[in-house]
């Protein structure tokens, strides 16, 4: 025997041991790791977007600076990405997603800190929290004004804190840079090992689970505002708020929590992976089958080029490479279609609970469970339906084209009428209605200017007329029938500011909803077909950037 001949032999030993050994030796195990990583990863990135309006509420944030740290993830992100595309080639890729991982876990801790660093959550005197009968009238302000009591101007307000600040912006940009390599490493390693005809479907299904971990995260986010944000620090008797309350805030962090925690058990299997593993066959067991990657071979010689330079050499040769890409208008017109639909996704994520909060006037939890129980697996199902379609008609890169601009103009189309579905701005009094057509919006008028309203108040009633307000003070309201055992409110009477017939109106607790509740379902259809069609594209848009050099190179997709 030959010393080529016992080289071989032990090869093909060595290739079958791997592909009936350990699991960490099989691109199968590898996608089911994966899946589970990007599901947990993307359940702490997700999570903050079900908890944005409980957060802002909780720390007296803006709907510009939520804004801003749901988008500083993208910083770490953005500026490592292109040095990640360098090392990629170079580096142990499975234990560098195993150290991203650990990062993103610390992330999703540091989420949870300012929960434990600030007081509990305080919210304006009213009849709920002090169980004093009067409190937030009219007489009762009065009388306090009379007798020297006079409150203390924003007391309960909750500003912004900088410690609370510098957490949430640095937790996000440390997941940002924990997320770098976990999705291109994963997906550059299942494109390298898997088998051509395998590849779209495992590809489908990361793309699929990169979609059910934000709706697991809203599904997660549905179930912890359920509970008081301070349950660890208060008694259930002691707790006198309900979810259905304004000023109800759940417990926001305990989801990062657990999501962090999910997280540091998904990040082991990584650092038993090899750096490299025998490329799939369609049958492990027919080991008499030509490598395929010989096949592609030909395709990979500017890639081996490119993974022989040093990092100096790569930096000074990356203007030359970024440009030749931007020639390719057919490259730029995929990755400008991919920047747009993800901006709109990522909008739509952050702020689409607190719109239908406001909208449709439903509870944070409610909005969570739509969004993630019926939006985002319709989203799921179009990424698999998209890959499975790429899978069985074998679609080339000119088709995979044809059927994103299909899809995306079907999305168009379907998201029309949502341009008719709307309501009018609730009436509230001195913010958005006057009290009547000769005063000035602003929140005290004649009719409570005796009351001695505090201004930092928010306990809304709705009045019999029909005008929302934001405290019984505001309304001018002077008695407060409470039910004797429960001690709930059941409304307000003579209120001098609410006037029906003529006669002082009455008003009962809590806002006054929307005049467009009923349009609920319709909307929460539509955004689930349009999630569903927009993401047919999703797949084969990625696949098309992976093949552009395919254009040059057709040996690679002979299959």
């Amino acid at each position: 025997m030959t010393v080529a001949s016992t080289v071989k032999s032990n090869q093909h030993h060595e290739t079958r041991r791997k592909c009936s050994g350990s699991p960490f030796h099989s691109i199968k195990f590898f996608v089911v790791c994966h899946g589970v990583l990007q599901l947990s990863q993307l359940l702490v990135s997700g999570y903050l977007k079900s908890s944005v309006s409980t957060i802002e509420k909780r720390f007296g944030l803006s709907s510009k600076t939520s804004g801003m740290i749901t988008s500083s993830n993208e910083i770490g992100n953005t500026l490592l990405i292109v040095f990640v595309s360098y090392f990629g080639s170079r580096v142990h890729r499975p234990r560098f997603i195993g150290c991203g991982a650990v990062l993103v876990c610390l992330a999703g801790f540091l989420m949870s800190l300012p929960h434990f660093i600030v007081g509990p959550y305080e919210f304006d005197n009213s009849i709920a929290s002090s169980f004093n009968n009067a409190t937030d009238t009219c007489w009762a302000n009065r009388s306090s004004r009379a007798h020297g009591l006079v409150p203390t101007c924003g007391a309960g307000k909750v500003q912004e804190d900088s410690r609370v600040l510098f957490l949430l912006f640095s937790s996000q940009i440390l997941l940002g840079i924990g997320g770098v390599p976990i999705q291109p490493f994963g997906i550059s390693y299942v494109d390298d090992f898997a088998s051509a005809s395998n590849s779209p479907l495992y590809l489908g299904i990361l793309f699929a689970i990169t979609i059910l971990g934000p709706g697991l995260a809203f599904m997660l986010g549905s179930v912890m505002l359920k509970f008081y944000v301070d349950i660890d620090k208060f008694s259930s008797d002691e707790i006198v708020l309900e979810a259905g309350d304004p000023r109800w805030v759940g417990a926001w962090w305990l989801g990062f929590l657990i999501a962090s925690s999910i997280v540091a058990v998904s990040a082991v299997p990584y650092f038993f992976f090899p750096r490299k593993m025998p490329k799939e066959t369609v049958n492990c067991e027919r080991l008499e089958m030509k490598d395929k990657t010989e096949m592609l071979a030909g395709c990979k010689v500017t890639s081996d080029a490119l993974r022989s330079l040093t990092l100096l050499e790569f930096i000074k040769k990356f203007p030359h490479i970024l440009l030749r890409t931007l020639k390719n208008p057919i490259y730029l017109i995929v990755v400008m279609g991919q920047v747009n639909l993800s901006a709109m996704v990522a909008g739509l994520a952050t702020f689409m609970a607190k719109f239908m909060e406001r909208q449709f006037t439903i509870t944070a939890s409610f909005a969570n469970l739509l969004i993630g129980g019926l939006i985002i697996p319709a989203a799921v199902m179009g990424v698999v339906v998209g890959g499975v379609i790429m899978k069985r008609l074998q679609l080339t890169v000119k088709q995979l084209g044809v059927m994103c601009s299909i899809a995306l103009f079907c999305c168009l189309c379907v998201a029309a009428p949502l341009l008719f579905i709307g309501c009018a701005t609730q009436k509230v009094a001195g913010i958005t209605h006057h009290y009547n057509s000769s005063e000035k919006l602003k929140l005290s008028s004649q009719c409570n200017s005796l009351c001695f309203c505090e201004p930092e108040a928010f306990n809304p009633v709705c009045g019999s007329d029909g005008v929302e307000y934001i405290s019984p003070c505001y309304a001018g309201c002077k008695v407060v029938n409470v039910e004797p055992l429960e001690k709930k409110v059941l409304n307000y009477t003579e209120c001098s500011c609410i006037s029906t017939t003529g006669t002082e109106g009455l008003a009962s607790p809590g806002t006054c909803g929307s005049s467009c509740s009923h349009l609920l379902k319709t909307f929460v259809i539509l955004v689930s077909v349009i999630a569903f069609v927009a993401s047919l594209s999703q797949t084969p848009s990625f696949m098309m950037v992976l093949s552009m050099d395919a254009w040059a190179c057709p040996v690679r997709h002979c299959h």
